[in-house]
């Protein structure tokens, strides 16, 4: 299991380091009188900062080798 893991969290944190956030499109609601509904689509943006992705990546890193060592 902990090599799984190690694995998993190099890949996750390579993927962090290459795409800083993403972006996703959610409909709001503007006015809604009786039948009369008025939305509108807003982009939100989710970022995170690149230590996170590298931080992670090392503790898979760690992860990985201690799994090797114990067997």
């Amino acid at each position: 299991m902990g090599k799984s893991l190690g694995i998993l969290l190099i890949v996750v944190g390579l993927i962090m380091l290459v795409w800083s956030g993403f972006t996703y499109t959610k409909k709001e609601k503007i006015i809604d009188a009786g039948p009369i509904q008025v939305t509108a689509d807003k982009q939100e943006t989710v970022n995170w900062p690149p230590y996170v992705g590298a931080i992670a990546m090392v503790a898979g890193v760690v992860i990985y080798v201690a799994a090797r060592r114990r067997q």
